[in-house]
């Protein structure tokens, strides 16, 4: 765990430059809107170590597969977003010298990353290699209010320095994806052109189609005054910018706003690229930075006022939150069901910005519950578009029927991931969907959307497990043999208990729902079985599998066994492994955590906290004290669930600890990986330890039902609910529970197992020690 950002609630604060953090800082201040972002890059030129990163969502590029594209169901090329033209760059020159904080003294120096209004500043104090010294402010937008557009406001003023100031803001197409498997550059420029009033840069990726363009306009100020000035026009074949600049003398002030506009071919025809880009860059500058600033900071407020969380007497677990709700809100606004959530988002180039099964573990009920049915929605009809791709990964494999493997890692349906034991072991994958689907319908209370799209998936789900199942004569039980569960430091296993028990309860889900769909809406049952071909008859192998799937037990222990051979390992605990030793993915060979009992993130516990309703107490107590002290946690989806499941059985001092974990996983670089991107995903699981574990949020009998915790160390905690077109605003108090039902019609809820009438803004207060 590493410190060196300021505790501050509604800031992310850095204090001093830290060259040897850089990257870290790099993927801490990244910015996004949902259509494109990019890493906390500075502006000027910075020779020393760093990860230069620009990213446009939707918009791929073919790389081709480094290994194992010979084997089966690998296919030669995957997609992955490519490292974008960098569109924020700003040379900034003196008369021979150009600003370079690698090669420059660097006298003071702060960045702030301002969550409550979605800006990034960063002030600093230089002085150049001749003793020239200029003090620098710079404010960087990646507009929420028009998504197409990046403002920069770069200002300078001189210490000591008289003479001219050149800014040189431009468009970079030569650039290179670092993790890209053949060193290959990923962009074809069609077109680079500056003109007096504007310069853009046309692009495709090459092997697609795939188009963006980036055009950009500037304003120079002098003392506040704008200055109107003829540029020195640069164009070369992949760069394009302008060279505008102005005399100074000390304690002057030169400053540049630079207005950039990207359109992209999936949303824009591909010959109005060019057209728009430009049209978008003039009117922002004719709009003008104050009032672009305003309407961006006007939809900020707006998704505060929604989501925000607070947290009244600890500043770490307030900014944690925060940071978290944050960087998902920035990421990912829902309203393209063509786009999902990169596990890195815009931060970083780790995984491809391929989607993975955090989106449907993590996702889906955090934008259910926090914002928009609508966001949650879209996030699975991008899976439902994919089924065609999902049937033809699992024919790849030789499965028969229709039916479908969901790819471990994907932008557009196909399989992107490399590693054998992952990408066709790690099945479990499958049923996190068809649960996904479920508590959609379920937290809703609407059956539309499972009777259009989503029992065509859980079909073709069950088909595959129907066909993947094998019947053990031994045993005289159905086995699920050869894969790697959640735990990926075990992998090719025998019958992994969550595998197993998660491919029962979508059996069962998806035969449930078929049979609600044929008795109370007969048409619409007749259109799915038309569409998937499905037949009654393929229920009863199902209902084989439900009644004689072996799910693996010791049961002197009382405890849910992870698979076959596990309590033959040495049963450590993570306590005897030396610190230097952690993360053990960083220090161990792959043998040794193999052969180890030490389990990378919740596996067993992952199956219970999902279907928590099947189990009693104390086996959920059982469990959970011996396997999470065997739990390293070297995996962001880890430590929230284990937060949600200590909550449930008393333990709030555990329970808070890995909340914090789970919050401030990247602020405090837990995993030594913070210069890889942020862990976007599983940010959603922090909200999750809150209102799930904290708050004991769940659902019985369709009624809404809480049971509420309190750390010692907050006085108390607030969030907004979305609930079946509700909106409640829920406060936990030492003493108290108060609820306001914001939006919508009068329901009943349950508090510690008692119900109560909640009316629209009249506050329910229910006293009780806590």
């Amino acid at each position: 765990m590493k410190r060196f950002l300021k505790t501050d609630e509604w800031n992310i604060i850095e204090e001093s430059f830290h060259a040897d953090q850089q990257r870290a800082s790099e993927s801490i201040f990244s910015l996004g809107n949902g259509r494109f972002g990019q890493r906390g890059n500075f502006e000027e030129t910075y020779s020393s170590d760093s990860l230069q990163g620009s990213y446009v969502a939707g918009i791929t590029f073919l790389d081709r597969t480094r290994v194992g594209w010979w084997k089966n169901g690998y296919p030669r090329f995957f997609s992955r977003i490519p490292n974008a033209p960098n569109w924020s760059g700003i040379y900034l020159r003196l008369i021979d010298e150009e600003l370079d904080l690698a090669q420059w003294d660097v006298e003071s120096f702060e960045r702030k990353l301002d969550m409550k209004e979605g800006i990034s500043y960063r002030d600093f104090e230089v002085i150049s290699q001749k003793g020239n010294a200029l003090k620098v402010h710079v404010e960087h937008i990646n507009s929420m209010a028009n998504q197409n557009l990046c403002l920069i406001k770069y200002s300078v003023t001189s210490l000591n320095y008289e003479g001219k100031i050149s800014f040189v803001p431009y468009i970079n197409g030569d650039v290179k994806h670092e993790s890209a498997n053949f060193d290959e550059k990923m962009w074809n420029i069609l077109r680079a052109e500056t003109s007096n009033e504007h310069a853009y840069l046309w692009t495709q990726t090459k092997r697609e189609d795939a188009q963006l363009c980036s055009a950009m306009t500037y304003q120079l100020f002098k003392n506040s005054k704008e200055l109107n000035i003829s540029p020195i026009k640069v164009e070369k074949e992949k760069l394009v910018g302008f060279s505008a600049g102005a005399d100074v003398k000390p304690g002057e002030r030169l400053t540049l706003i630079k207005y950039t506009a990207l359109t992209s071919s999936l949303y824009y025809d591909r010959q109005q690229l060019v057209e728009q880009s430009i049209a978008e860059s003039k009117e922002a500058k004719r709009k003008g930075w104050d009032q672009l600033t305003e309407e961006h900071k006007s939809v900020w407020k707006q998704i505060w006022t929604e989501t925000d969380v607070v947290i009244d007497g600890d500043p770490e677990a307030q900014q944690g939150i925060r940071f978290n709700i944050f960087q998902l809100m920035q990421s990912y606004r829902g309203d393209d069901s063509r786009l999902n959530i990169g596990s890195k988002g815009f931060t970083g180039e780790k995984y491809g910005g391929n989607t993975q099964w955090n989106s449907e573990l993590c996702c889906v009920p955090f934008f259910l519950l926090a914002s928009s049915e609508e966001t949650a929605r879209n996030l699975l009809l991008y899976r439902y578009n994919q089924l065609p791709k999902a049937i033809e990964n699992a024919a790849k494999l030789g499965f028969k029927e229709d039916a479908a493997l969901y790819p471990m890692v994907t932008l557009n349906g196909d399989e992107c991931h490399n590693e054998w034991e992952i990408t066709f072991e790690e099945i479990h994958r499958n049923n996190i969907i068809a649960h996904a689907i479920v508590q959609y319908t379920v937290m809703s209370g609407k059956i539309d959307f499972i009777l259009d799209y989503g029992l065509e998936m859980m079909i073709a789900i069950c088909r595959f497990w129907s066909q993947r199942v094998s019947y053990s004569q031994p045993k005289q039980k159905y086995v699920i043999l050869g894969v790697t569960g959640p735990n990926e430091y075990e992998n090719n296993v025998d019958n992994n208990w969550y595998t197993n028990y998660s491919c029962v309860q979508t059996l069962k889900a998806t035969m449930q729902y078929l049979n609600i769909a044929a008795r109370e809406y007969p048409g619409k049952y007749s259109g799915i079985c038309q569409k998937t071909s499905f037949e009654i008859e393929e229920t009863a192998h199902w209902q084989q599998i439900v009644e004689q799937m072996y799910l693996p037990e010791e049961k002197e222990l009382g405890i849910i066994v992870q698979q076959d051979g596990y309590l033959d390992k040495e049963l450590n605990v993570v306590a005897d492994i030396p610190t230097e030793e952690r993360p053990i993915n960083q220090h161990w060979s792959w043998d040794r955590i193999l052969r180890s009992c030490y389990i990378k993130q919740s596996d067993v516990l992952l199956g219970i906290y999902l279907y928590h309703a099947h189990f009693d107490p104390e086996t959920i107590r059982r469990n959970f004290q011996f396997y999470e002290p065997r739990t390293l946690h070297e995996s962001s989806l880890s430590p929230y669930v284990h937060s949600i499941l200590a909550s449930r059985i008393g333990d709030i001092e555990k329970a808070y600890r890995l909340f914090l974990h789970a919050t401030r996983l990247d602020l405090d670089d837990y995993n030594n990986e913070l210069d890889q991107g942020l862990h976007i995903t599983s940010m959603a699981g922090g909200w999750l330890a809150i209102v799930q574990g904290f708050a004991g949020m769940h659902i019985i009998n369709d009624m809404l039902c809480f049971h509420p915790v309190i750390p010692e160390k907050w006085n108390r905690y607030q969030f907004n609910l979305n609930f079946r077109e509700r909106t409640l605003q829920v406060t936990i108090e030492k003493t108290a529970v108060k609820i306001v039902l914001l939006k919508g019609e009068m329901l009943n809820i349950q508090v510690n197992k008692v119900v109560y009438d909640v009316s629209k803004e009249k506050e329910l207060t229910i006293f009780t020690s806590l």
